[in-house]
């Protein structure tokens, strides 16, 4: 038996842990859940789609559905709870949830804006914030990962999504933020910035040549990502295979922000 291969793929076994996931109910919510009970973890299934939640627990092991909407008050306090009672800790946060509107800056409705960023980033800053204290106050640490964008990393351009950019661009900022605060007590905040991805909130960009031809042409790569291409990013922040790195944003983007 080959030990140091062995030793190496317990890095990223996630056995006995707990995690949390927003916007589990489909595209790289489901992925990213069935990453995660795969590795051995118990998934805390956050979404407001009940019975798209109800149907990944039923699909995949270890996965409880939690339905709600992560602007609701109250709910990073009953996430929590929910962690604590089916698992009674907490190792991961997957901050997941978000919205996508397509509108120039100009014609925006500023109200529309305003609940862009409530779900996109006010949300997910309360969630970590309960998960990043009860990390905190056992002592056992954990991990916080925010899904940024390679739009939160550049301008949209001519895609014209002023709410989207501007709050991923800020979830990756607050992801250095938390990462600072909260590193001398073993909280890695970490984010992944994908590319393109299909899914249901791009799905009209995937539908014509015009948006396929787009996203070829500015992608290195030629193409858009695979169904499977996000799961080495979530293992690695996810697990003990990256205890040493906190604050970063992995671009898992086919070279879009290389050039």
């Amino acid at each position: 038996m080959n030990t140091a291969r062995s030793s190496s793929a317990d890095l990223f076994d996630l056995d006995g842990k707990v995690a949390i996931l927003t916007g589990a109910s489909s595209g790289l919510g489901r992925r990213f859940a069935e990453v995660l009970s795969g590795a051995g973890a118990t998934v805390i299934a956050a979404a407001r789609r009940a019975d798209r939640l109800d149907e990944l627990a039923a699909d995949v092991s270890n996965v409880h559905a939690v339905p709600c909407d992560i602007t609701g008050a109250g709910v990073p306090a009953m996430l929590i709870e929910a962690a604590l009672d089916v698992g009674g800790r907490i190792d991961c946060l997957v901050n997941n949830a978000g919205i996508s509107r397509v509108l120039p800056a100009i014609d925006d409705d500023i109200d529309e804006f305003r609940r862009e960023l409530e779900i996109n980033l006010v949300a997910p800053y309360e969630l970590s914030r309960a998960a990043g204290r009860w990390m905190v106050e056992s002592g056992s640490g954990g991990s916080v990962i925010n899904i940024g964008s390679i739009l939160g990393v550049g301008g949209g351009g001519r895609l014209k999504v002023p709410g989207y950019a501007a709050s991923k661009g800020g979830i990756h900022n607050l992801t250095r933020e938390l990462a600072s605060e909260w590193a001398r007590k073993a909280v890695r905040v970490n984010a992944i910035a994908p590319g393109w991805f299909e899914t249901e909130m791009n799905t009209d960009m995937f539908a014509t040549s015009g948006g396929m031809d787009y996203i070829t042409s500015n992608t290195p790569m030629g193409r858009p990502g695979g169904a499977t291409e996000l799961d080495g990013a979530l293992l690695f922040l996810a697990s003990d295979a990256s205890t040493y790195v906190t604050g970063q944003v992995l671009a898992v983007d086919g070279g879009w922000t290389a050039i």
